[in-house]
């Protein structure tokens, strides 16, 4: 089974960050919702391995239990 790479891995993760602010530029909480949505699954789609996605939701749901 192939492990869940959490360490950083984006380049100019700062940059990356400024481009998803902007895609965020001028919608609603809905239509900014629908976007999240859509970049998920398209995301998903791209990484194809159901194992690292089962690793990745038990990840991004600890991180949002352990606040």
């Amino acid at each position: 089974m192939t492990a869940l790479d959490l360490r950083p891995n984006i380049t100019n993760p700062d940059d990356f960050y400024a481009e998803l602010l902007a895609a965020h530029e001028g919608l609603t909480k809905a239509e900014s919702d629908a976007l999240n949505a859509r970049l998920i699954l398209i995301m998903a789609n791209h990484i194809g391995d159901r194992d690292i996605l089962r690793q990745a939701l038990a990840a991004a749901r600890f991180e949002e239990d352990s606040r």
